[in-house]
This record gives C-alpha cells, structure tokens and sequence, in this order.
C-alpha cells in the first residue's frame, strides 16, 4: 500500500490551485482531509498548511486512480498527479480559496497511513484542551492553529526586519546564567563540573543588555526566550518569548517611539489596521483611580467614582471605621442595568473570593432606593451620593470601602466581569495607551520593607532624586514611606485592550544612584554583590545613559489575533501546572544522572 516517494517532487501547495493553472498537470502532497464517494466518483480533499483542494477520481476515464482514491482514509499522506479544471458550474465553493478548480486524478501515490486520529481535524473539535495538548501535532493541522503559527512566524520577520531599519543589533545572551531576584523564582539547573553549585535560566536578559550598552553597543535588539517558575494562567507559561530592546544615549520619549513605529508597523502589516501615534500617556496614578487597574480596559465606561469626601462625617459605622484608618470608598454605577438580586448575590460572592468583606449596592427602582444600607444615610449624604454617580432609574451602584489597594482591587475586577458579562466592551476597537509615572517603590507590610515596583535598576524622575537622598537621612519610617512613595520612575508600560503588552524604563547608570536605591530597598554592600556585583562593576567603567522595553511576544500576538490564551499561538505549550501533555516533561531522570550532578532526591 505505502510507496516510494522517489521523484515525485510537489508544485505547488494545494491551497496556491487557481484557475490560472486551469489545464496545467500538477504533482500535489498533503493529507486527506475528507473523502466521499458519490458513486463512480470520489471526491478527496487534499489539505496541506495553505488550505485545501477538491481532487476527484473518475472511474470510467481513470479505474486504477478510481480504486486507489476509495482505498484513501482521513490524515493518510498522499500525492496525486492530475490535470487542474474549472469545477461544474453549481459547484463553486466562494468559502476556499481554491473553490472554482478541482483536479482531475490521473495518478495517486499513498506516502503513509494514519492510525484514526483521537479528534477530527476541524474547527469545531468537542475535546478537552489536555488532549489537543496530548496529540499536539494532530492539533497544529487544524487551519485556525497553522494560521496562528504563520502569522507568529511573520511577525518575527517584520519584527527583525523593523529593528534591522532602525539600526539595532541582534545579539544573543546566555540561558546558562546567574541566579538573580526578578520578581518570580528561577528555574534552577545544576552543575556537573561544580558540585553544589547552580546555573540559572534567565527571567529576562536584563542585566546581560545593561552590560551591552556598557560595551558600546548602543542599540540591541532580541527575540528571546525567558524562564519563570511561577503559578501559571491563561497568559503566562514557564517558558515565554519577549522582544527585547536596548538603547544608550536617550530619554523615555526616544524608547518610547521606537515601540509606537513597531507597534504600529506590525498592526498595518499584519492587520491591517492603522494605529494613530503617538499613543496617548496616562500617569499611574489617574488609571488607578480611575479604573483600579495599571493595564485599563477603557473600551467601556463603568469608572469608579470617588466618594470618600462626601462620607468624611458619615455616622454609617463601616464607612467610618475604614475613613478613620486611611481607607477610601468608591463606587461603580452600573447604569440602566436593573440586576435582579440573584445577579447582585452572585456578583457579592465574586467580589468576597477577590478578598472582599462584602459588596455594599444601592438599586435604583420604581423613584424608590433599595439597597441595606441606605437607611444608615443622611438626607444630605444622599442626596450627594445620587449627585456624585448621576443616578437614574434602573441603576445599580455598587460600592467598596476599604484599604486603597482593596478598593481598586475589588472594583478594577468588578467593572471588567460586569462587561465581558454583559456584552459593554466595543470588540472593533483598538484601545492602546501608554501608563506612566509609576511609584519608583511599594512598602511591603509582610517583608516590613520597600520593594520595587519594576525592578531595582529602574531610574526615579531626576528631579525626584532629592526625596530619595532625604528619605535615607530621616528614622522616621513614615516619613520615609511619604518621600519614598512620592518618588515617581522613569518607567512606561504599554496597555492594548486591557493587556499589558510591554513594558519598560530609563535605567540607573551611575554607582552612586544604585547605592541610594539599594539602601532603600534594604539591599546591603554584600547581598548586592552576590546578586548584582557584574553589573555593578560595569557601571564603573563609563555607562552611558539607557534605557529599553520589553514586549511580551506570546501576548502580542494572540492579542491580534483575537484569542484569549497564549496557549493558542505558542506551537508547544505547557498545561496551566507546567506539564508537556506531549512529552509528558517534567519526568524523572535516572539515579546515575543524579549522581553525575551530585543531587539526591528526599522522599
């Protein structure tokens, strides 16, 4: 049944068949895609990555080709030989690309058989995502996963191609390096030439692209992969890929736009759509408050309302006690809803596995307030509130009152549930901004210290530098907390719908700079050593001034393509606990490849 490929060599893919070679004798490869006998006539669909073509095998011009085709299955490789027609008029199918030819068989050669696939190669595949996983390579033979895959291949080229123009040079950094902290923990892999001593794979090639900048390198680019051992969803994996750039000599606004031209490089290349730059920039602060999120979704409304000064003297006892201890309170007008009670229960226990104590609402019903709480109210602080939140009838609004960071928290989260649920979010719409001016640092009440909020060679504000100095100086921790956290960095993150696609900063290049931050991160001579003491060292022989971004590629890409998961446009990926459903890695290893690494494992 199997035979020999030989010389027969394709011309063409099956989906390039068009009427230009209508009379043309083709050689065509790829898999069965279907097949019906009609009777004295069959017809296969012949599929290959660019689409698929109707091959008919007539059996009263061509009985061997005839009785071959009947003996095809689904997923057997085949090649056929045939000359290329116009299909019958009322046969047309405008939906394939190749829809107004068919080829005429004259001969087929069977490549291989397949063993029945454990799910149909279609769009509309009911299997669980383990099993798709488990059989990776029947997955990726679906038109909608090879499409992902062929756009992410040619975004990698328009990607190089654009840095290339821009002047930047790719240069690779090790995977076999340092352990240091980056936020999430490393993947660590151990040395058989060093007993007891530990490579790690790099979280991100930061501090490798600092050094390239110290060499003289003025403008590095990437496409490289990064490791992180950490908790995994939709959007993360172990193992991901970021576009990764570097520059000296230059200011936020020159990083800036070098992200905006490729941004919007690869939305008209590839999409089609025309992005206006320079993408508008909000500071931190005003999206937090606004939208309790630092990546905003603004592609609909529901903007959290502040509320704190009109219960400043409330004699309500909750909103009093979280005023008195610094707490805020705001609220979400959820306009002309007119949420049954089973919907505001249900949006309750939401809001609780978030953290929440609760989720106070108010109903706008029939001219009347239902809700609670409203009885606790002054005539006066009702009257604001309904002012404040512009309330009509059918409104819900729904309140937080807590700690600011529980406050956005809760209510960030809320809005976004209230419209994927209920269908609020303009799905034609690219909304892209940049947020900027972030806190240089966060006090950490369960480590009692100041911990970055990118990472520590983030560059403050320089007329910000003073209250850093001033913060070392003073032993009382709470003024120390008010300069500290009013010390803005020189750090941008660029949001597309919701999603944090890249993100980057001015980096420090002086020793002296690092010392003052590291001392306010509690960072000691030695810790910084051992951690960072390469890079350190560096800054001493003549950095110049740098900065760069990082975008995360996984994310980028199945955000233009319109999915949900990264999962859909990496070609193997891991389940949402770290394991290949292909390979079945992690695995264990042998005894005698423990012991060349000097590693026992307890029980």
């Amino acid at each position: 049944m199997i035979e020999s490929f030989g010389n027969f060599k394709r011309d063409k893919y099956c989906g390039e068949v068009s009427l230009e070679d209508i009379d043309r004798e083709l050689n065509l490869c790829g898999w069965v895609h279907r097949v019906r006998n009609h009777g004295g006539v069959v017809f296969i669909d012949l599929r290959d990555r660019e689409g698929i073509v109707q091959v008919v095998a007539e059996e009263s011009s061509n009985p061997t080709a005839y009785e071959k085709a009947d003996r095809v299955k689904p997923e057997w490789v085949v090649g056929i030989r045939g000359k290329v027609r116009r299909r019958p008029e009322g046969t047309e199918n405008p939906k394939l690309k190749t829809g107004y030819v068919e080829v005429v068989a004259e001969d087929i050669r069977v490549f291989n058989t397949s063993e029945v696939p454990p799910f149909p190669v279609e769009e509309e595949t009911n299997v669980s995502e383990e099993l798709k996983l488990k059989y990776r390579y029947i997955d990726l033979r679906r038109f909608s996963m090879m499409e992902n895959m062929l756009f992410r291949h040619k975004f990698y080229q328009l990607t190089r191609r654009f840095f290339e123009e821009e002047g930047f040079v790719e240069i690779e950094t090790p995977f076999l390096t340092k352990s240091t902290p980056e936020g999430a923990r490393d993947f660590i892999v151990p040395s058989r030439l060093h007993p007891g001593k530990f490579y790690a794979l790099p979280q991100s090639p930061q501090l490798f692209k600092q050094i390239l900048m110290v060499s003289g390198f003025d403008r590095y680019f990437q496409v490289v992969k990064c490791f992180r051992d950490e908790d995994l969803r939709a959007d993360r994996q172990p193992e991901f890929t970021q576009i990764d750039y570097e520059m000296s000599f230059v200011n936020e606004d020159d990083v800036i736009g070098v992200a905006e031209r490729l941004v919007a490089h690869l939305f008209k290349e590839l999409l089609g759509v025309e992005l206006s730059t320079p993408f508008e920039r909000l500071p931190y602060g005003e999206v937090m408050e606004r939208f309790g999120s630092d990546k905003p979704d603004r592609r609909f409304g529901l903007e959290l309302i502040e509320l704190s000064d009109i219960f400043k003297n409330t004699e309500f006892k909750v909103f009093k006690g979280v005023l008195d201890k610094g707490g805020i309170i705001k609220a979400i007008n959820f306009k002309g809803s007119n949420l049954s009670r089973k919907e505001i229960d249900d949006l309750t226990r939401f809001v609780q596995k978030l953290g929440a104590k609760g989720l106070a609402w108010i109903k706008v019903e029939a001219g009347k307030l239902v809700s609670p709480i409203v009885k606790f109210f002054s005539e006066e602080e009702t009257e604001n509130l309904l002012e404040r939140v512009k309330a009509e009838e059918g409104d819900v609004i729904f309140f937080s009152a807590d700690s600011k960071e529980m406050v956005y928290k809760v209510l960030g989260a809320l809005r976004l549930e209230l419209a994927k649920s209920h269908g609020l979010i303009d799905e034609s719409r690219w909304d892209v901004l940049w947020v900027v001016d972030f806190p240089l640092m966060e006090w950490d009440e369960e480590e009692g210290r100041f911990v970055s909020l990118h990472h520590p060679f983030t560059a403050p504000r320089e007329e910000d530098i003073p209250k850093l100095k001033e913060a070392l100086k003073t032993d009382d921790i709470e003024e120390r907390k008010r300069l500290v956290h009013s010390v803005r960095a020189r750090a941008y993150d660029l949001v597309i719908n919701g999603e944090e696609v890249g993100g980057g900063s001015i980096r420090i290049h002086t020793t002296d700079l690092q010392e003052v931050v590291f001392k306010l991160l509690d960072i000691g001579e030695v810790e910084a050593q051992e951690k960072f003491g390469f890079l350190l060292e560096a800054l001493r022989f003549g950095a110049p001034p740098h900065g760069g971004l990082a975008f995360g590629l996984d994310r980028l890409v199945a955000l233009m393509r319109g999915l949900d998961s990264i999962r859909d446009v990496i070609a193997f990926p891991k389940t949402q606990k770290g394991i290949c459903m292909l390979t079945s890695a992690p695995d264990y290893v042998t005894p005698k490849q423990l012991k060349e690494v000097h590693i026992k494992v307890s029980e």
